[in-house]
Order: structure tokens, then sequence, then C-alpha cells
């Protein structure tokens, strides 16, 4: 697989990348014990989830599977995807992204805070708390783990010891983790409303994200049937990241607002850090630009019809 960034030859190793990044270490090492932490004091204060939510949360991350591997089998067919449609269908998955981020994620966290807490600036600094730990835990593992970009390139320690498929089969797990932890999170307390529309969302955009993924894997000179095989299985982490999700958000009453705000942040940094730069790599910013808009669009649509 060709890259266009940095070259994987002579990198450092992790340890070498820690020393070289303390606080991007700092805060992926702070986001992993927190969530880490959340569950397992959810666990300890003997938090029982009811079999409905479980499943709840594990249909809405087989849900996004399913459209993964549904878009992806577009690559069966279609030949070739041109650069402009590719980053019109990624700028559309993008703007529901971050519209799912505001309506289904960071406001019903402000919501949920605030009945703990009363009106005031504690219910936003903790879903703000959220947020930042969403944001430092995908910094770090985008920094620390090997991976690579279609078009942008290697990431990560030891990247040339890693075949090139699997570099790239890591990077679409990353982008699929925080997006079912959000699943998770939402269906956590049982509300369909919030649950819902995130998850139609979240299934809607996987679509078009699947098949952008399989067309680059041809381009890559990747077989079809692989190319279908490798981007669907990627979809496999949205199931598990909701059973993450779930863990985290049913202990402490804080967890749930907390566990909103860090789906949130993970998923606005994927969408800032890489999809939109993305977009815009080929000088179709007005059409990916106005998937963005039309994708921002449904999702308010989908949040109000649900909700």
């Amino acid at each position: 697989m060709q890259s266009n960034g940095s070259s994987a030859v002579g990198q450092p190793g992790l340890a070498a990348q820690l020393r070289s990044h303390p606080y991007a270490a700092a805060g992926l090492g702070l986001a992993m014990l927190t969530v880490l932490a959340l569950i397992v004091a959810g666990r300890s204060l003997g938090a029982g989830v009811s079999p409905e939510i479980v499943r709840n949360a594990l249909l809405g991350g087989l849900a996004g599977f399913a459209a993964t591997a549904f878009g992806a089998c577009g690559a069966l067919v279609l030949r070739g995807l041109s650069a402009r449609a590719e980053d019109s269908l990624l700028g559309f998955a993008a703007g529901m992204m971050l519209a799912a981020s505001a309506f289904s994620l960071i406001l019903p966290g402000i919501e949920a805070a605030r009945d703990q807490f009363g009106p005031g600036a504690i219910a936003g600094l903790v879903v703000a708390l959220g947020l930042g730990l969403g944001v430092a835990l995908m910094l770090g593992l985008d920094r620390f783990t090997p991976h690579e970009h279609a078009h942008i390139g290697v990431h990560g320690p030891q990247a040339s010891r890693v075949p090139g498929v699997w570099l790239f089969v890591i990077a679409i797990t990353l982008h699929n983790l925080p997006e079912g932890m959000a699943i998770g999170v939402a269906f956590s307390q049982g509300d369909l409303s919030v649950g819902l529309p995130l998850t139609a969302a979240i299934a809607i955009q996987d679509a078009p994200e699947g098949l952008a993924v399989a067309m680059a894997l041809r381009a890559a000179r990747i077989g079809p049937w692989r190319a279908v095989l490798v981007a669907a299985a990627s979809g496999l982490m949205e199931p598990i990241g909701a059973l993450i999700g779930l863990g985290l958000s049913t202990g402490m009453a804080i967890a749930y607002p907390i566990g909103l705000g860090l789906a949130a942040g993970a998923m606005i940094f994927v969408v800032s850090h890489e999809v939109i730069p993305e977009t815009h790599r080929n000088g179709h910013q007005t059409p990916a630009t106005i998937g963005l808009m039309g994708g921002f669009a449904v999702m308010m649509v989908l949040d109000t019809a649900f909700g």
C-alpha cells in the first residue's frame, strides 16, 4: 500500500514515542484509567444492567456493523469511485457524526448532569471533562498505535513491521471504536429517545463510510472480495465498543454524563482530525462541505423524529 506521509522506515519504538510525547502519553493513560475505573466502580457497586439494555446496546452495535458491511459490498459492483464522490460521502458521514455528538450525546449529557447538580456551570463542566477524556483517548491511540490512512500515510511506532493492509484495518478500527462506545453509553440508561436516533445516525453514515473504505482498499490494489471483508470486519468494533460504553456508564450516576461527553469528544476528534482533512485533500471542499451539511440536517431530523 502506497503512502505519501512519513516513512515507516526508521520509526522509533513505543517507548521512544512515549518519551517524545509525554503529554499525549499522560492523557492516554488518564483516559484509559478513568474508563477502567468507571467500569470497575460499576461492578463493585453492584450496578445491575437489565438484559433488555444489554440487548439494545448490542443490537445497536450490530446495526453499525451491518451497515458498514452493506456499504462495503458496493465495492463488488463498482469499478471505481471518483474522488469527488468519495469526499462527498465522507463529508456526509462527518456531518452525521458531528450532529449526533451534539444532539444525542452532549445535550443529553448536560441534561443528565443538571438532574444531579442543578442548573449552573457544573453540569457543563462535567460533560466537558468527558469531552477532554475522549479527545485524550483518541489522540493517544492515534499517536501510539501503528496504523495507516489511505492518503495521509503511516503513523505510530514500528509501523514498518506491520503488513500494510493491517495498518489500514487498525486505522478503520480506531474510527469505529468511539461510534460503538457512543451507542453503548446512549442505551445505558434505557432511554430509547437517546439511543435510537444516535444508532440510526451511526448506521446511516456507516454505509457510505464502508463503501469509501472498501473502494480505498481496492485502489490500493487489494482484491474486491478481500477489500469488502476487511472493510466489513472493521465494523465488528462497534458491538465491542458498545459493550465498553455500556460498562463505563452504568455505575455511579456521574458516569453517565461523563460517558456521553467522552463518546462525543472521541467522535468529534475523529471528524476534525482525520475525516474532514481527508475530504479536503483533493480540492473538493465545496461538495464535501455540502455533504457535511446534508448529513448534519439528516441527523437533526432523525433526532427530532425519534426524540
